[in-house]
């Protein structure tokens, strides 16, 4: 019994060790790119690579288990066990050397670890093959061979410690208990841990330098868990030919020709910039009353001091595409979403980079865990200096399901925005909130709705935290940016494509601030970036979908959103929403912002496939 659960064991580690000696192989190979890291990042890059190591681990030692499980009931022949399991070992020595052979290989050209991309190569072998030169292929097997030798010379001495007898019913039962929970830890590994995000390539992300994030990824998880993601985009939504698309979205896309200059609502050219992700703060419940009293009193309260954007709209019902809507002005998708494909969202445009490039300090914070749809991932690659979340914190008090709530996190976010303003540095600092979200369990008795209780605590804490700025020298120079990531089904008869459970609240407020006013003009997040770097003097020319908001007319101003299945357009003249379930039209008070909606949807399809 002692040799099958060592043999596990063994398994598991050895294969965590062959995995995690890639990660000094794939440094020394691009010693370049690594010389600035020191034996700290070295270090750094091992530690943080552990994680996918271990899921990686843990699913080749899924079959292991189920031979001891096995074993221990059943008799087979000892050499039908050595002969299965040999043929297994060499099989997963051989998949995982060639992988990480050809990623080597392929990282200097392409600048990200391998995934299913290159299989759409390999579909044509003869022109694959062509590019490749000779002594490159000849270094690559070499290393590929050597590799797998050396896995396989390592699982054939463990396989010496497995032994297929049974060993009768009385240890069975015990001996079988101990694999059960052996296999629950596998499993653990396989998912990666017991936090709220399961394993994902942003779980090894750790650095605002790409190239030791890239160096911690496992790539054979990378390759493996994209198998699924050769979708054929543009493809999704073919509402018009391509020619016809192109024009129909050279009339609407940003950064089109205005009729004048932008407005000014700043009195500062330069401010520092907050944005205060608002996690579910849909319009229904910020105008909601419960027996004469505000759900909402401090947004209410901020609305009439600030810039309030009466029509305004979110680009998706999911945080994820909610952020980068807000961060990259990149609308939404319906069934997916493009930061779980870092390959791809590594490529999108983003406030952060724009504004770093101006030589602002940026730095974003989060009271849960970042690596949740591979946020960590897309906020590296896309312009953020430094993440700050759950790992990174310690308060006296315990974490909700999510994470820690707002209350903590808006005190702790108003230190350090009136820490960072003491450096004199210009800076970009971001805060997602999240005691506002299922299953709203928040420190707080004031209505007994939870929806509307929890919506009322995370107003509480961002008031009080707008109040302490205020009160701060921060405040003078300060632009915040309160946005909600998405709206919520409030009421509960709300449908789920219906354009008022996607209007959300938006408000600029701080001393960069000219005055109050208030913003008739339709928008959605994706215009966030354009105006937010319009109003600073940083040119925004990347920024395809985003539109400055107080920029003269044209090009259209319109709000657009997408669902699960479908998407909507709303603006001055009327509204649209198509549901692609049944390919029907639900509303449509102007026929001419369905040709809007399908545009500005297959458009997104078709540019996630370029990317």
């Amino acid at each position: 019994m002692r040799r099958k659960l060592a043999f596990l064991v063994a398994v598991f580690c050895a294969t965590v060790l062959a995995m995690a000696v890639q990660k000094p192989v794939f440094m020394a190979w691009y010693a370049a790119e690594a010389a600035g890291a020191g034996f700290g990042g070295w270090m750094e890059v091992l530690w943080h690579g552990l994680t996918l190591d271990m899921t990686v681990a843990g699913y080749v030692t899924a079959l292991p288990l189920l031979a001891v499980l096995l074993s221990l009931w059943v008799r087979i022949p000892e050499r039908v066990w050595r002969g299965v399991l040999t043929a297994y070992f060499a099989l997963i020595a051989v998949v995982t050397a060639v992988i990480f052979a050809v990623d080597v290989a392929l990282y200097e050209h392409w600048g990200f670890r391998i995934d299913a991309t290159v299989l759409i190569y390999l579909s044509d072998p003869e022109e694959a093959m062509a590019s490749v030169d000779f002594w490159l292929g000849v270094r690559q097997t070499l290393l590929a061979a050597a590799y797998a030798a050396l896995m396989l010379w390592a699982y054939c001495r463990i396989l010496r410690i497995f032994d297929g007898r049974p060993v009768g019913w009385r240890l069975a039962l015990p001996g079988s208990l101990v694999v059960v929970v052996l296999a629950g830890f596998d499993f653990l590994a396989i998912r990666g841990g017991l936090g709220a995000s399961v394993a994902n390539v942003s779980k090894v992300y750790f650095s605002p330098v790409p190239f030791l994030n890239h160096a911690a990824t496992n790539p054979v998880f990378s390759f493996l868990s994209s198998l699924g993601d050769r979708a054929d985009y543009a493809g999704e939504y073919p509402f018009f030919d391509e020619e016809t698309r192109a024009a129909k979205f050279d009339a609407l896309r940003g950064n089109g020709p205005a009729a004048g200059p932008a407005e000014r609502v700043l009195d500062t050219l330069r401010p520092n910039v907050v944005i205060v992700i608002l996690e579910s703060f849909a319009r229904t419940v910020m105008d909601a009353e419960v027996n004469g009293e505000p759900v909402m009193p401090n947004m209410q309260r901020l609305k009439r001091e600030g810039v309030w954007f009466e029509n305004f709209f979110a680009n998706s019902f999911r945080t994820d595409r909610g952020e980068v809507a807000i961060l990259s002005g990149f609308p939404a998708q319906t069934r997916m979403s493009i930061m779980k494909l870092p390959a791809k969202s590594r490529n999108l445009p983003s406030v952060a980079r724009s504004l770093a490039g101006e030589g602002y300090k940026t730095s974003f914070a989060y009271g849960g865990d970042l690596n949740f749809t591979n946020q960590a991932s897309y906020m590296y690659a896309t312009g953020w200096q430094e993440l700050i979340w759950q790992k990174d914190l310690r308060f006296d008090a315990p974490a909700s399901d999510w994470g820690y709530d707002d209350r903590l996190m808006c005190d702790w976010f108003a230190d350090r925005v009136i820490a960072l303003s003491e450096s004199r540095e210009p800076f970009l600092a971001g805060l997602l909130t999240l005691s506002s979200h299922t299953p709203f369990d928040v420190p707080y008795a004031k209505f007994d709705d939870r929806v509307l209780n929890a919506m009322a605590f995370s107003d509480d804490c961002v008031g009080k935290m707008i109040d302490r700025l205020k009160a701060s020298p921060a405040w003078e120079n300060l632009l915040v940016v309160l946005v909600a990531d998405h709206g919520y089904p409030y009421p509960r008869t709300l449908a789920y494509n219906e354009p008022l459970r996607h209007r959300i609240p938006m408000i600029w407020t701080g001393g960069a601030v000219a005055r109050p006013r208030v913003v008739e003009d339709y928008a959605s997040q994706i215009d966030i970036a354009a105006t937010l770097l319009a109003q600073l003097g940083v040119p925004h020319g990347d920024f395809d979908y985003s539109k400055d908001i107080f920029a003269p007319t044209p090009p259209r101003k319109f709000a657009y959103y997408a669902f699960n299945d479908g998407f909507g357009v709303v603006d001055a003249s009327g509204e649209a929403v198509w549901d692609a379930t049944g390919g029907r039209v639900v509303t449509e008070t102007n026929p001419e912002l369905l040709d809007v909606g399908r545009t500005m949807l297959q458009t997104t399809y078709v540019d996630i496939g370029r990317r």
